[in-house]
C-alpha cells in the first residue's frame, strides 16, 4: 500500500489520530491537500474524518513603532479574498507581513520590513507565535516588534513589483490606530493582536 505520508508533511500518527490517506488538491500559488484520517474521541471510539488543508509556509509580521513620537507605521496594500468578501475596494491597513521562505523568522520579517516600508531594523522583538486559521489553514505567524524613528528611511518601500505588490506606507499616530480599530478601518487580525499588545503591556 502507497504510504499516504509520502506525499505531504504529517507528523506521524498517535495515540489518537492516524493517518489513512491524502491528496494534493492544487498545487499553485500554494498547496491545498485533502486529509483522510481517523480520530479517537473521548469515548475511546475511532471517528473517521476528513479535512482540507491550505498549506502556504509558515510567516512573520512586525509592528514597526517610534516611542518617542508615540506612531507606527503600517502598510496599505490590496487583498482580493477580503474583496471576494465584503471589503468594498479590498485595500487593507496591516503590519509588514510576509512568509519565511526558508528563512529564520527574524531574517525574513527584517527582509521584509525593509521592501515593504523601506525602514532598515537591525533588531527585531519576538513577542508571540500564533495560528490564524487553524481551521484550514497550516500556516504558523511569528509575532514580532521593532522601533524605528518615523521619516528615517533608505527608500520609499513598496514591496516587490515582480511578485504583484504595490504597498502604500501607512504612519499614524498610536492612538489614531487604536480608535480606527474601533471604527472598522483596521481589521487585519495580525495587526489588531500588536497593536493591542502594545496597549496592554503600555508600551506605548
Amino acid at each position: 500500500m502507497t504510504d499516504p505520508t509520502a506525499e505531504a508533511p504529517w507528523p506521524g500518527d498517535t495515540d489518537t489520530v492516524r493517518l489513512s490517506g491524502v491528496r494534493t488538491l492544487s498545487d499553485d500559488w500554494y498547496t491545498l491537500r485533502k486529509y483522510t484520517f481517523e480520530l479517537k474521541r473521548r469515548d475511546g471510539a475511532w471517528q473517521s474524518a476528513s479535512r482540507e488543508a491550505y498549506d502556504r509556509g509558515d510567516g512573520c509580521t512586525v509592528l514597526l513603532f517610534d516611542p518617542t513620537a508615540r506612531r507606527v507605521a503600517l502598510t496599505r496594500q490590496f487583498r482580493l479574498p477580503t474583496y471576494v468578501n465584503g471589503n468594498p475596494d479590498g485595500m487593507l491597513i496591516e503590519t509588514a507581513a510576509g512568509l519565511l521562505d526558508a528563512l529564520d523568522p527574524e531574517t525574513a520579517i527584517i527582509k521584509e520590513v525593509r521592501e515593504e516600508t523601506g525602514y532598515a531594523v537591525a533588531r527585531v522583538e519576538p513577542v508571540l507565535r500564533l495560528f490564524m486559521s487553524p481551521g484550514a489553514v497550516t500556516e504558523k505567524l511569528h509575532f514580532f516588534l521593532a522601533e524605528i524613528r518615523v521619516g528615517d528611511r533608505l527608500h520609499d518601500g513598496g514591496g516587490e513589483a515582480d511578485e504583484g505588490e504595490d504597498i502604500e506606507l501607512v504612519e499614524l499616530d498610536f492612538d489614531e490606530a487604536l480608535a480606527m480599530i474601533a471604527r472598522g478601518e483596521i481589521c487585519d487580525a495580525k495587526t489588531v493582536i500588536l497593536l493591542y499588545h502594545m496597549r496592554v503591556t503600555g508600551r506605548l
